[in-house]
């Protein structure tokens, strides 16, 4: 029996802790074949960091950073590929995001990833570039796996949040029926502000397992000054960066000096947890589970902190049979299935597009 038809798909989000690259079948469900976590070089690596963190770039530097980045997509992508012996469709590719400034004159994003080097690498279609037509639409560009939430994960008979913790934390309100309004938005800070605070004062790519943060206290002044922000009580729909959320931002906001490292990182984890919380609350009080996915799901007191905010239950997506690890690239490899299909692949009423739009660049094989 020939296997059957696949997609790949790449994911590299506002953490930079890796590329998630899959493997998977999407009819008439999506199956996972393959999947991995693939490092990006430390050259390129550094180079993003900085360049995300706003650092100056010429031309001639950022194009050339543009093709580093292609080139490690492509390397992930034949890593996940291996040997299988059946047919790839297409490869859906996120990119790396450096900028998102939807709310600018005029909006911009900007995800690196050059998408003719993954093509060409691979011998394979490859979709790319997929908040530029929903932004040009008037929306905000992301977040845009609630559509890919909302086909997977939807239930007759529960009202579910979806809640991705990467860089940056964003949430799919699925209520219970198939024709009940969907909802989503980036809540604010994810995991972004904890890995920047840590990196800054310890050695290694993030606090494993909340640690550095369990050895402080939580301080409710500085917890204050952080929630006064204005993004937190915009209305949806919304999305953020860490361009916006970023050490900056912390700096702006308190004399951190004034607080030990331990204490701003504790505080720092309640942040994410009661913005999230409080998005949750506001835009689905009727919830009756939350089902979390992205890097945040391995962090216990970030879990533990969304369960005593929270009434209703909050587990793992794993709950519900799909890897919490992957649900991210499994949605760009939907997402180009759904350019190639020419159906829209944005939900206007989460990012506030004036309408459905076909998504993405292609480059074929």
């Amino acid at each position: 029996m020939p296997s059957p038809a696949a997609f790949v798909g790449l994911m590299s989000g506002t953490s930079m802790d890796g590329i998630d690259a899959v493997l998977a079948t999407l009819d008439p469900t999506p199956s996972i074949i393959r999947a991995g976590q693939y490092t990006w070089p430390h050259a390129t690596l550094e180079r993003l960091r900085a360049a995300a963190s706003g650092a100056s770039l010429t031309a001639s530097q950022l194009a050339h950073l543009n093709s580093a980045a292609g080139e490690a997509f492509a390397s992930a992508a034949l890593e996940v590929i291996g040997d299988y012996p059946g047919e790839i469709l297409a490869i859906g590719s996120h990119g790396q995001t450096l900028a998102h400034g939807p709310d600018a004159a005029p909006p911009f994003t900007l995800q690196i990833g050059n998408a003719a080097i993954i093509a060409e690498r691979t011998g394979i279609t490859t979709v790319t570039d997929f908040r530029a037509r929903d932004i040009a639409a008037g929306g905000q560009g992301a977040p845009l796996v609630p559509a890919f939430h909302a086909a997977c994960l939807r239930d007759a008979r529960e009202s579910r949040v979806i809640l991705n913790i990467g860089g940056i934390a964003n949430i799919t309100g699925l209520p219970a029926g198939a024709k009940a309004h969907i909802s989503g938005f980036d809540t604010g800070p994810g995991n972004c502000l904890l890995d920047a605070w840590f990196r800054k004062h310890r050695k290694g790519l993030f606090d494993r397992n909340g640690e550095f943060a369990g050895r402080g206290h939580s301080r409710e002044d500085l917890l204050r000054l952080f929630l006064e922000d204005p993004y937190f009580h915009r209305p949806a729909p919304k999305s953020t960066g860490t361009d916006y959320f970023s050490l900056e931002w912390l700096e702006q906001k308190a004399t951190l000096t004034d607080y030990s490292p331990e204490d701003v990182q504790a505080t720092l984890l309640d942040l994410t947890g009661h913005s999230i919380a409080d998005a949750i609350e506001e835009a689905s009080p009727r919830c009756e589970r939350v089902l979390v996915c992205g890097g945040g799901v391995h962090n216990p007191a970030l879990m533990q902190s969304l369960r005593e905010r929270l009434a209703a239950p909050v587990e793992s997506t794993a709950a519900v049979g799909l890897d919490p690890d992957w649900i991210e690239a499994l949605a760009f490899a939907w997402l180009a299935q759904r350019t190639l299909q020419h159906l829209p692949g944005n939900l206007p009423e989460v990012t506030g597009a004036l309408g459905p739009r076909i998504l993405g660049a292609v480059y074929p094989a």
